[in-house]
């Protein structure tokens, strides 16, 4: 059984966005964000996808060399 999709004022809360923001990730001419679903003329995300996406953001390492004098 599928779970719930996400509805774009979802997309925005849980990404810390705004709704208006959301859509013009999609309008760029390179798309940005998680791939949406379209249901009739709604857009919706798989919670799986968007996670996934999420989590392919994080840099490999979050450790900042430290550069040694000059």
């Amino acid at each position: 059984m599928m779970g719930r999709l996400l509805s774009v004022t979802d997309m925005a809360a849980l990404l810390g966005v705004s709704v208006k923001t959301v859509y013009q990730w999609r309008s760029r001419p390179i798309p940005y964000g998680p791939p949406a679903i379209k249901v009739g003329k709604y857009l919706r995300w798989k919670p799986e996808v968007v996670e996934a996406w999420i989590d392919a953001q994080e840099p490999e390492s979050n450790v900042t060399p430290i550069r040694r004098g000059a």
